[in-house]
């Protein structure tokens, strides 16, 4: 209330306004955390078979909820404007609000402000927020898989710590000390190699877990000669990460910022996904003004027409299946622009464009009839009339 007041916002307005902020943060919190229970159902293994806290799950998890609110917040901003005016209309509160001389743009000035408010919020996840928590979120993933890996070792039990690293034990006592040791290691496809070792220690060395092996050997077949090559050790060290390579993990678009993903390194990502990363960094610029766009449609679904004494249907279907095509579109059209970034400009006018015709179709004629108003009662024209 003293934001609004703040603003000098007339009564009319923060009551509207009040009403749409309200259900948005409930719509959006609710549907993020539905999202959020469904798509953290894939980590729930690491709670069950690893023995995971509950503590350290929801950390995890929770650096995903800024990526799903970036996703819905222009779908849940159509959706409370839709259903808040159509709410209104349905009262009859519009009805009373035209009689009562307001126009259209002041009944729609609360609709809009609430929508810029989540735009300029949707900017704040797209280009800071989002980056930033995925970038922690696979830090910590990988940090936590990892570490997992050295100690879901169970004695008598062929695992696998990798796709392609099998680990046999025949005992584990809870210092990490380990007896009779098998390693499948399949990481080098063409030097396969099973190593053999009387006894082990876990460690972990730069949240890179490792067996430390006494007295083995290991054993690689040579494919050119078909001998069995045998070299005994005293002690090696085995690295039991998901991959030799996993320190240098090669970064997601989603983790980089607008500036990376507008200029790549050429080191770091390959030239076929130059386009991908061009495309992403356009969808985090173009998504918010959507915003905008899908607020203006829903307005006119419910302000411009006619009024329906039982209600009309047809118009907030219209606009419904207006919003579905849009994200069709949008779809569409970024897989097309990922193969020829030459039509990246169409991602913008598919965000803007909806809003200017929407925003023409609600307001055109009221500012026509405005600047013919203001030119018939000009000083000039008057002088010429006399």
């Amino acid at each position: 209330m003293q934001f609004f007041t703040f603003l000098r916002l007339p009564m009319i307005d923060r009551y509207i306004l009040r009403q749409l902020l309200i259900a948005l943060i409930a719509t959006t919190g609710g549907l993020a955390a539905l999202i959020w229970l469904t798509q953290s159902l894939r980590f729930v293994s690491l709670v069950v078979e690893r023995g995971l806290s509950l503590k350290v799950f929801l950390q995890l998890t929770g650096l995903l909820i800024p990526s799903f609110v970036a996703v819905i917040l222009p779908i849940t901003t159509f959706v409370v404007v839709q259903f808040i005016y159509q709410r209104l209309d349905g009262d009859r509160e519009i009805i009373v609000m035209r009689a009562a001389g307001i126009s259209s743009f002041s009944m729609a000035r609360p609709g809009l402000i609430c929508s810029i408010i989540s735009m300029i919020f949707c900017y704040l996840l797209n280009v800071w927020i989002v980056p930033t928590s995925y970038h922690t979120f696979r830090k910590f993933e990988y940090k936590i898989r990892n570490k997992m890996a050295a100690f879901m070792l169970e004695e008598g039990v062929f695992t696998n710590a990798s796709d392609n690293l099998t680990v046999y034990i025949k005992s584990k006592d809870s210092n990490g000390n380990l007896q009779g040791i098998l390693i499948e290691d399949d990481r080098q496809p063409n030097n396969k190699a099973t190593i053999l070792a009387e006894r082990g220690n876990l460690v972990i060395l730069n949240d890179q877990p490792q067996v430390v092996l006494f007295n083995g050997s290991r054993e690689v077949i040579d494919h050119k000669t078909g001998r069995l090559n045998i070299l005994n050790f005293e002690r090696n060290t085995i690295d039991l990460s998901s991959n030799r390579n996993d320190a240098a993990r090669s970064r997601d678009a989603t983790e980089m910022s607008i500036y990376e993903l507008l200029h790549p390194d050429p080191e770091e990502v390959a030239n076929k996904d130059y386009g991908k990363l061009a495309v992403e960094a356009h969808r985090r610029l173009t998504s918010p003004l959507t915003i905008i766009s899908f607020t203006l449609i829903a307005l006119v679904s419910v302000l411009k027409g006619s009024f329906a004494r039982f209600g009309n249907i047809l118009r907030p279907l219209a606009a419904i299946f207006t919003i579905v095509g849009l994200l069709a579109a949008s779809l569409i059209m970024q897989n097309l622009a990922s193969r020829n970034t030459n039509l990246i400009f169409l991602m913008w006018i598919i965000a803007i464009l909806p809003g200017i015709i929407a925003g023409v179709t609600l307001f055109g004629s009221e500012m026509m009839t405005k600047l013919h108003h203001n030119a018939s009662f000009h000083p000039s024209s008057y002088g010429r009339k006399l």
